[in-house]
């Protein structure tokens, strides 16, 4: 295993290798952001990897990085086309992910969770912290003031997501039971619908999505969007983390150029992102401005973190068994 400050050096920079094989255990690494390195892709062989397959979501860093086709240029003279696929949520895009039908994606905290609980072939390979970007909503009206109030309610989310941790974050916060609610899984979409008409009680949910609830009225139920701070990961396909290891540096780095970039300029990020998804530009200015782009490394902090979400999920017996975060931890190849 490469010692730490090396392992650092090899995300960061992340084409300083040939596309050698990679482990995948995660030792302890001091916070940095990720693409901040000058080598390039040069010396990385691609092998016989013809195309990267990068599933995407509604929003976020891979939105800004297609926009620019910072990885189509970054992976052209190695002679691997990018190939985009867009999802809903998370939970179905890292299925997909584990199915090897793409080898590359970010989702929220919860998804990798009960993917690796599951057996998913996946493992993490950056992150994205922010301390907003999600909440609990409730129809204006609504007799919901408190998270205390959501006893007995019905709450809509979609299992295995973020908003689902951000749902057992905020019974606990209020001292409630998960058995004290009645969840509806949903996807985003079909929460929102379910929303409008009426038929749920509040909706736990992420931007865009939050963006569009807030604009069709729903209210934000005070300190649900405040629980703590939110991570994000950027995940790959396990056997081609270790296929591909080069290749797969190669895109992390060009995925911390577009997020320094969208961090620089949250002024133009919301057009670009409404370019690609289609979702209105007033919305997408919404979630841009309580965003935080930035990627980071896989810390000591930010994997401890995400080991008491696993837990957690776990003690509530809403995972089959109890994981190991670090078990998914995907090493860069040494030089």
């Amino acid at each position: 295993m490469p010692r730490p400050s090396l392992l650092l050096c090899l995300i960061v920079s992340a084409a300083c290798s040939s596309d050698a094989a990679s482990t995948t255990s995660g030792p302890p690494t001091k916070p940095s952001r990720v693409g901040d390195g000058s080598a390039g892709a040069s010396a990385v062989n691609a092998g016989d990897l013809k195309e990267l397959r990068i599933g995407f979501q509604k929003g976020g860093v891979l939105v800004i990085a297609r926009q620019q086709a910072i990885l189509e240029t970054k992976l052209a003279p190695l002679g691997v086309h990018v190939t985009w696929v867009e999802f809903g949520a998370g939970p179905p895009l890292l299925e997909a992910m584990s199915a090897g039908s793409i080898d590359l994606g970010h989702t929220g905290d919860a998804p990798p969770i009960f993917a690796q609980a599951g057996g998913a072939s996946i493992v993490y390979v950056a992150a994205q912290s922010s301390d907003s970007g999600q909440a609990i909503l409730v129809p204006a009206g609504s007799d919901i003031h408190t998270l205390g109030d959501l006893k007995g309610k019905r709450v809509g989310f979609t299992r295995g997501s973020s908003a689902h941790n951000l749902v057992v974050l905020a019974l606990e916060r209020a001292g409630l039971h998960y058995s004290d609610i009645t969840p509806v899984y949903l996807s985003p979409p079909d929460a929102g619908a379910a929303f409008t008409r009426g038929s749920l009680d509040a909706w736990a949910i992420w931007d865009p999505f939050y963006a569009i609830g807030q604009q069709r009225g729903g209210q934000v139920i005070p300190d649900s969007d405040r629980l703590g701070k939110t991570t994000s990961f950027f995940l790959a396909n396990r056997e081609f983390a270790a296929r591909h290891g080069g290749v797969l540096g190669v895109a992390v780095a060009g995925l911390g150029e577009a997020s320094r970039w969208a961090e620089a300029h949250h002024d133009r990020v919301a057009s670009v992102l409404a370019e690609v998804t289609g979702v209105d530009l007033a919305i997408e200015t919404v979630a841009a401005n309580r965003t935080t782009f930035t990627m980071a490394a896989l810390t000591d902090e930010l994997l401890a973190t995400q080991q008491a979400v696993a837990d957690r999920f776990h003690r509530l017996g809403l995972i089959p068994r109890a994981v190991t975060v670090r078990d998914a931890v995907w090493v860069p190849p040494s030089m």
